[in-house]
């Protein structure tokens, strides 16, 4: 499996569909905050401007254009400049529009030509999960015309989802919600070879020799890694590489073996019954004893009271 494969399943990215909106001018709708969740917009039909929480200025979102809000910030959907202050909260706008769950919300004045059809939904990842990857990420992700940028087959999946939400045919919403996290995944990408690639922490991912060890450390969690071999796979010296490593992901080679070995215990504790024995070997551990010391100190608390924590029951 590819790196960001890796990473992302590991993560159990989700994605959710809210709704295909059917926006008539004049309309302007404020989106509340949710935690832990990438929320999402695609203009299938139309453009409109958001603005987010904390951002200075608004993401005008053209016809085929994407906006990943990547921590969920609260913000506001509007058709123009002088309908941002009228915004209705999102709540409100289901319930006047009487949209019941399924098939096109539908909102503003009848008889406009100025439709603005938005896919709208969110990502989500496991909560008990984190990576740098993510984290790093910009408050927003703005991709233009985002399927002629990412190829014929994303093109043709954005019309596939854009056509199949809110149809209330069998399977529409599944369909469309599945490749959504087809989006997610080609949205990140595209963002770590474009203007990610300068950032930090993305740019690890981006840089070609770094993102050779990364790989083999996620291949191989268990191998018991040195920094020469971590080296001469990115075909670096011992000291280049850890120095371009180190600068490039704001931790050290070994730092982030360890942080991904605890993502891949926790989710074994939450997920599995497997000794905790097995596990500790799973992410390179001899001993039981010392990997219970370094999970304590980067969960702080224990694996066996961190699985009973999980909610999980196990022998």
């Amino acid at each position: 499996m590819d790196l960001l494969s890796n990473i992302l399943s590991h993560m159990r990215l989700s994605g959710t569909l809210y709704f295909r909106t059917s926006f008539t001018s004049p309309w302007s709708v404020k989106v509340p905050s949710y935690q832990q969740v990438a929320r999402f917009h695609f203009a299938h039909q139309g453009r409109c401007f958001i603005r987010i929480e904390d951002v200075a200025d608004p993401v005008k979102l053209e016809q085929g254009d994407l906006v990943i809000i990547t921590r969920g910030a609260s913000h506001t959907l509007y058709c123009d400049p002088k309908t941002e202050k009228q915004a209705l909260m999102l709540d409100q706008v289901v319930e006047q529009s009487g949209f019941t769950g399924s098939g096109t919300l539908v909102y503003g004045d009848t008889g406009t030509d100025h439709e603005t059809q938005l896919v709208c939904g969110h990502f989500a990842f496991d909560s008990q999960v984190n990576h740098p990857l993510i984290e790093a990420l910009p408050p927003f992700i703005h991709i233009e015309n985002y399927g002629q940028e990412s190829g014929r087959w994303m093109e043709a999946t954005l019309r596939v989802i854009g056509s199949e939400a809110g149809r209330e045919q069998l399977g529409s919403d599944l369909i469309a919600m599945k490749m959504s996290e087809i989006i997610f995944a080609q949205a990140l990408r595209t963002h770590l070879s474009t203007a990610g690639s300068d950032q930090p922490v993305l740019a690890g991912f981006a840089d070609r020799q770094i993102a050779r060890a990364l790989k083999a450390v996620h291949d191989t969690p268990s191998h018991p890694w040195t920094l020469e071999e971590l080296a001469s796979i990115a075909g670096m010296s011992r000291t280049s590489f850890a120095a371009r490593f180190s600068q490039a992901l704001s931790m050290s080679p070994l730092a982030y073996i360890t942080h991904w070995r605890m993502q891949i215990a926790k989710r074994a504790l939450e997920s599995t019954d497997a000794a905790i024995i097995s596990i500790a070997e799973q992410v390179g551990y001899q001993s039981e004893a010392a990997f219970g010391r370094v999970f304590k100190k980067h969960s702080g608390t224990g694996p066996a009271a961190y699985r009973r924590n999980a909610g999980t029951t196990h022998q």
